[in-house]
């Protein structure tokens, strides 16, 4: 068939990006992709369906795109990923505007379902079961850096979240593929480790491996600047990881550790494996034995049955960790998850206060965090400037893309986009650095 102008949209987290790449290196076989998605004959939607808000987003822009077929441009739509992965029965019935549905391994398929559509096909599922994928060509969407998901699906079947019935039981992706990945993304100057639980990389293989064999292979390759780690469960933190840290340059001395909450009721009903206290010994050794490590978590605040002490036991938490970086969520009530038949359901006035409450209690810790580098200098990876303060901005070792504070910085001499810089601090700003590049 004829060359298409196909356009990719991408939501949720960064193992969806992954996908969404390497769909888009399939597609790029026999099609052209544009940028500019009034131009598409086919706009394909890598969805999310984690919360109730990701699966209102990602049916909006399939909504939104549908207009676009008003202009006798647009010729078909296709959503994949997670979105038809658990809802293909009902999108089917529903979702006329969508032309074809894929789930979360089927991107391979991509090119098979658009032949089939103009061979006649009205509308097509090809929703398979989550399978193992192995690393494939890529077509990068970020800038310097790069994700590398090593795993998919989760075994760890916490009580709010619904990843293991969409997404399947945990598969880690084989070294030697990833290896292979890796080797075709050319020059990275960061490569972050993505997986809905990393630190049981390995574990799922016979013999068994690990996280920190991974890191070690990955670190002797040459197109490899760093390696940053996200989502490392708590309980998974071995000694062998943190001797890593302290004796392996390539492995930027920063960690995603999802904590979730600090009461140990609220933990046990999540089914989490951890205590507060564990969770700040744990933080405690790291930042002693690995020092100057930026530690990064996340929690739900809401949760079923939370009292005002457990909220308050939580934010007692955070003072005491001085985590350098958090995020923040509302509990979303999950059908087809344990925690959806709990009482105790917690109004949503109480739960938009009280995530407030921890962004305002973080942003000062953050704040203090900051004020303790203020003189020295970092290396910084400049991403872009800013056009309303007139400066430019990047990040540092304890900056993760998209979830963290930036380095904004100011520069007499041209800066280059992509290339480290090294630029002392000077101010303190909530979760944003100021400096000057010297």
């Amino acid at each position: 068939m004829e060359n298409k102008l196909i356009g990719v949209i991408s939501l949720g987290c960064d193992k969806n990006r992954v996908d969404t790449e390497k769909m888009m290196a399939i597609l790029k076989i026999k099609h052209t992709i544009t940028n500019d998605i009034k131009k598409a004959q086919i706009i394909i939607i890598n969805t999310c369906a984690f919360l109730q808000s990701a699966r209102k987003e990602s049916v909006h822009e399939i909504l939104s795109a549908a207009e676009y077929k008003k202009s006798g441009v647009l010729e078909k739509i296709i959503v994949s990923g997670c979105l038809p992965q658990k809802y293909v029965g009902e999108l089917m019935d529903e979702l006329k505007e969508a032309d074809a549905f894929l789930g979360i391994s089927d991107y391979g398929r991509i090119l098979e379902v658009i032949d089939n559509l103009y061979a006649g096909d009205n509308r097509v599922n090809a929703v398979g079961n989550p399978a193992y994928e192995c690393g494939t060509a890529r077509v990068l969407t970020t800038d310097g850096y790069a994700y590398l998901k090593i795993a998919d699906g989760c075994d760890n079947h916490c009580t709010y979240c619904l990843i293991p019935k969409i997404r399947g039981r945990y598969r880690s992706v084989r070294t030697e593929d990833l290896v292979e990945e890796v080797k075709a993304l050319g020059n990275v100057r960061e490569l972050i480790l993505v997986a809905q639980d990393t630190s049981a990389y390995g574990r799922d293989f016979t013999p068994q491996s690990s996280l920190v064999a991974l890191i070690r292979t990955l670190s002797v390759l040459p197109n490899v600047g760093g390696i940053r780690i996200l989502y490392c469960y708590p309980e998974n933190i071995t000694d062998e990881l943190i001797r890593e840290f302290q004796s392996n340059p390539k492995l930027i001395r920063y960690i995603d550790i999802p904590l979730q909450h600090a009461d140990d009721r609220i933990l046990k009903l999540m089914n989490r494996k951890g205590t507060g206290e564990g969770y700040l010994k744990l933080i405690e050794r790291l930042k002693n034995e690995v020092p100057g490590i930026a530690v990064r978590s996340t929690f739900i605040t809401g949760f079923p049955t939370e009292t005002e002490e457990d909220f308050l036991r939580l934010i007692e938490f955070l003072g005491k960790a001085k985590l350098f970086n958090a995020g923040f969520f509302k509990y979303s009530r999950e059908e087809d998850t344990a925690a959806y038949n709990l009482s105790g359901q917690i109004a949503e006035s109480v739960k938009t206060k009280r995530l407030k409450k921890l962004y305002s209690v973080q942003k000062k810790i953050a704040k203090e965090n900051g004020k303790a580098l203020v003189g020295r200098a970092f290396k910084v990876f400049a991403e872009g400037f800013d056009e309303n303060e007139m400066i430019f901005y990047g990040r540092a070792y304890f900056n993760a893309p998209s979830v963290d504070g930036k380095v904004k910085f100011f520069s007499a001499e041209e800066v280059n986009f992509g290339e480290f810089y090294n630029v002392r601090i000077l101010k303190a700003d909530g979760y944003d650095l100021y400096g000057e590049r010297i």
